[in-house]
Parts: structure tokens; C-alpha cells; sequence
């Protein structure tokens, strides 16, 4: 059972991330035809004389419908503050009704939520060409939190993806690194740990695609990558326990690549990308490592 006050400070930090207002971007873009097909563009703030790294953010929230890019637009913002030129991408996400047998709304859709990043993640490099001429896409890192830290580390994943896959690149994506946030990035034991409800089985599509489906989506099955890659974690998390991160640092390890894993005591899940918390410039500090 779950410690009570640790549901009341996961409470308290969430309400602190979701209290800033949404913050506009720069500019948007289109990468499809669906009304999910967009990226929101943030200048780097300041001296801009010299090209920024380019910052892909992939928003959280279980893959499910009510949660969309505007949650992350001030860390966007945050971002681009420090100095990043940012990429706030959006995607499809699951039903906004729930299904039968699922106590809520559904997590992703299959294939559409891997299609919509992968097609965001190769049309990124134009897109920033035409619309943020301060990036400097030679030095992209990909960030995510959460659900949308699966999908950072899927997207710099794609090369090591199955034979046959729709989505494989037939090199390593052109990437610095790779900073994952709090990331449901084992699937099987976060299905063990009951994380979001089952998300990671609804993202798939049920137990009957279980086995089918994983070695294309679980990110702990796409390794090694041969792509730096970091993961935050708040040791006090209770929406994605550090266990999750641990089990694919040692898949890594395993694998015979090294992934570096920061552990921050006495935070939980939100902080890592909320603008008034500590946790939030450990972050930041860890994509400069990477990009610049």
C-alpha cells in the first residue's frame, strides 16, 4: 500500500507543475495531416548569435488523451531560457473514451503513437530549418518525461528495432544523447508494478498483442544503441517507481552499453519538469552535458 503522505507530496508537486500558465511558442509546424501532426517551436533566449542545440521534448501522460503538449510548454519555455532551441512535438495519443474493461481512457494508439514519432523525429531536422534558424540540429537531444520519456528513448531506438518494422532507421539517428525523465522504459516491470493503470499492455493493445508487439515498443528490448543516454529519476517517485529506470539501466549493462542513471532524493515525478523546483536545472544541466 501506498504511503498516504506520499500520495499527499505527489499531489502537492503535481499541483506545482500544472500551476504554470502555458506558455506560447515561437512558432508551429506541421509534420502531417492530423490535428496531433504539430511541433511548437521555442527560440533560445538571449544571445543568439551562434546556433542553439536543438531540444526535442516529448510530453507524459500515459499516452492517453487528456494529456497533451500544453502540460509542458513552461519546462519547454525553461528550456529555452537556458539557451536551448526547443521542439515541443505532439502525437497521438489513446481515446479520450474509455474502453470496455478499462477503468478510464486508453493508453496510445498502434500503431498511430509510434507512427506519429517517428514521423515527427525524420521531418525535425526541415522543419527547425524553416521555421527556427537559431538551432542547430547537428546537436539534438532528445528529451521526454514519462510516457514521453519511453518514446525518447524509442525514438533513439528506431536502428536496433526488428527487421520488418515500419519504423527502423537503417542507421543510429543523428542525435547527441538522449535525457530521459522519470521514463517508463521497462515495460514488463512496470506492468508488474501496476504503473498508470496498465498503460503499457494499452499501449500495445491489450494482453492478446502482449508478446507480439513488445520487442518492437519496450525500450529495454532496443539495446544497445550506441547513443548517449541519461535517465532522471526522483527516488521518491510513486507514479514510475525507480525500479522501472533501474531494470533498464541493468538491461543496458547487460547489453554491454552504459547508461547514466541520476537519482534525486526526496523528489517524486513532477518536479523533474516543473520551472520553480530544483530538480528541473539538474535536468537542464544534464542536456547541456549532452549538447553542447
Amino acid at each position: 500500500m501506498t504511503d498516504p503522505a506520499a500520495v499527499e507530496r505527489d499531489a502537492a508537486e503535481a499541483a506545482s507543475a500544472f500551476a504554470h500558465p502555458a506558455v506560447a511558442p515561437d512558432a508551429t509546424a506541421a509534420y502531417g495531416e492530423h490535428p496531433d501532426h504539430v511541433v511548437d517551436f521555442y527560440a533560445p533566449r538571449g544571445d543568439t548569435r551562434e546556433p542553439a542545440p536543438l531540444v526535442v521534448l516529448l510530453h507524459g501522460g500515459a499516452w492517453r488523451a487528456p494529456y497533451d503538449r500544453q502540460h509542458v510548454t513552461p519546462f519547454a519555455d525553461f528550456l529555452a531560457r537556458r539557451g536551448f532551441a526547443v521542439a515541443n512535438v505532439e502525437y497521438r495519443r489513446g481515446s479520450s473514451l474509455p474502453h470496455q474493461n478499462a477503468g478510464g481512457p486508453v493508453a496510445g494508439r498502434w500503431p498511430e503513437t509510434f507512427d506519429d514519432v517517428a514521423a515527427a523525429m525524420d521531418a525535425l531536422p526541415g522543419l527547425a530549418a524553416d521555421v527556427l534558424p537559431q538551432a542547430d540540429v547537428r546537436r539534438t537531444v532528445v528529451t521526454g518525461h514519462s510516457a514521453g520519456g519511453h518514446l525518447a528513448l524509442w525514438a533513439a531506438a528506431r536502428h536496433v528495432l526488428p527487421a520488418g518494422s515500419p519504423w527502423r532507421l537503417p542507421s543510429a539517428p543523428m542525435l547527441r544523447g538522449v535525457v530521459a525523465l522519470a521514463p517508463i522504459a521497462d515495460f514488463t516491470v512496470a506492468e508488474e508494478l501496476g504503473v498508470c493503470g496498465g498503460a503499457s499492455a494499452q499501449l500495445l493493445g491489450g494482453a492478446d498483442h502482449w508478446d507480439e508487439r513488445l520487442p518492437y515498443a519496450d525500450p529495454a528490448a532496443l539495446l544497445p544503441t550506441g547513443i548517449a543516454t541519461a535517465v532522471v529519476q526522483g527516488r521518491d517517485d510513486i507514479v514510475v517507481p525507480q525500479q522501472v529506470a533501474e531494470a533498464y539501466v541493468a538491461a543496458a549493462a547487460k547489453a554491454g552499453e552504459m547508461v547514466g542513471l541520476t537519482l534525486l532524493d526526496a523528489v517524486g515525478h513532477f518536479p523533474l519538469i516543473d520551472p520553480a523546483a530544483d530538480a528541473c536545472a539538474v535536468v537542464a544541466e544534464e542536456i547541456s552535458q549532452l549538447a553542447w
